[in-house]
């Protein structure tokens, strides 16, 4: 069932995630294997670097009415060893090379000055 569920978000993406998508795919980002929709344990995450244990998320509107579901979930993924990092799509629709920069960062080690959401 949550496979299936799986091929149904990916089949419909929003914007945003098509946009990342194409950014991340193929090893665009510092070569790092992203793969989409992925289910992990009880959930589907947006996007995930399994040699990293990184998660990214980019959060719709409907997001801010789900707070404690978003941070259950993420406390989840954190006890199972992956870092989550979230954004907000309009984020990445005005400031993509941010985004990208902070993902990067997130994948290298390296710690920005500046916090995703």
């Amino acid at each position: 069932m949550i496979a299936s569920r799986a091929r149904q978000l990916r089949a419909s993406q929003t914007d945003a995630e098509r946009l990342l998508w194409l950014r991340l795919r193929d090893r665009r980002l510092n070569g790092a294997k992203f793969r989409r929709q992925v289910p992990i344990g009880p959930y589907i995450v947006d996007f995930v670097c399994q040699d990293a244990k990184l998660v990214i998320e980019l959060d719709g509107g409907q997001h801010g009415d789900q707070v404690n579901y978003d941070a259950n979930r993420s406390a989840w993924l954190a006890a199972h060893g992956y870092r989550v990092v979230r954004f907000w799509n309009n984020e990445l629709l005005e400031n993509e090379q941010g985004v990208l920069t902070t993902i990067l960062n997130e994948l290298t080690g390296s710690k920005p000055n500046a916090q995703a959401h």
